[in-house]
């Protein structure tokens, strides 16, 4: 897709990939509905960025678990730009509890993350998808997951959270299925990003943590929220004959 002069919807977009992934659509010339939950002034500051930069931006609140919020999102981008061509699934919570306690893991703690990590990126999925078909153009749209390296290997923060992160790569594929073919679904699949995620998570042992994962990479790196930012960009851009498919980068 030539994503100059598309719209593009990215949730979660505050802080950390979303705000990355804004910022770099925005450069290539979509206009973004930048939207978050709690990171308010995080969220005003990427859209002042993307605004000083020449480009045209707008925040809004809403919590993607609650699916008459996500409803309203996504209303309240085609009102603002008459059409809606890129979604990108970003919005995330976890927990960090060790994999072998298993009795720190709550069913308070599974149904909230699966209702943010699965279900909000559903409710989102399930938005667009109306009005993408009725505004998009030849290009079709498109709907990138951010999912993670955790759904795969059954590693991560916590047990819920990888499994969580499985099942919307099993969601992705469902979608692209079903929304084929004008709409294309996707999914990058992250695993040690540097940020305020990680640190708060680790808190102490984030260095060390990541120094690890460091030296146990074939790249003998971690991601930056800069780098998953462009692969998520990767997908948009590259072949229209891609979908259903889970992209690693780690």
């Amino acid at each position: 897709m030539n994503i100059e002069g598309k719209v593009a919807l990215v949730t979660g977009a505050g802080t950390g990939v979303g705000a990355a992934t804004a910022r770099l659509l925005a450069s290539k010339g979509c206009r973004l509905a930048v939207n978050y939950r709690k990171s308010k002034d995080e969220a005003e500051e990427v859209v002042a960025s993307i605004l000083e930069a020449g480009g045209e931006a707008f925040a809004f609140q809403a919590d993607v678990a609650d699916d008459a919020e996500a409803r309203v999102l996504v209303e309240a981008t085609r009102v603002r730009f008459g059409r809606l061509d890129l979604l990108v699934n970003n919005a995330g919570i976890t927990e960090f509890i060790p994999f072998d306690d298993l009795d720190a893991v709550t069913d308070e703690v599974w149904n909230r993350l699966y209702q943010v990590n699965v279900v909000g990126a559903f409710h989102c999925a399930r938005a667009v998808a109306t009005v993408m078909r009725e505004t998009c153009g030849e290009d079709g749209a498109e709907i990138v997951n951010v999912g993670s390296i955790a759904g795969l290997k059954a590693t991560g923060s916590c047990m819920p959270y990888a499994a969580s992160k499985a099942a919307l790569h099993n969601l992705t594929v469902a979608l692209a299925r079903t929304l084929a073919p004008k709409i294309r679904v996707n999914a990058v699949a992250p695993g040690f990003i540097t940020g305020r995620w990680l640190q708060d998570g680790l808190g102490e042992g984030y260095e060390e943590v990541k120094a690890a994962f460091e030296k146990a990479m074939p790249l003998q790196a971690v991601c930056d929220p800069e780098d998953v930012a462009v692969a998520i960009v990767s997908l948009v851009e590259g072949s229209d004959l891609v979908t259903g498919q889970i992209l690693g980068c780690d």
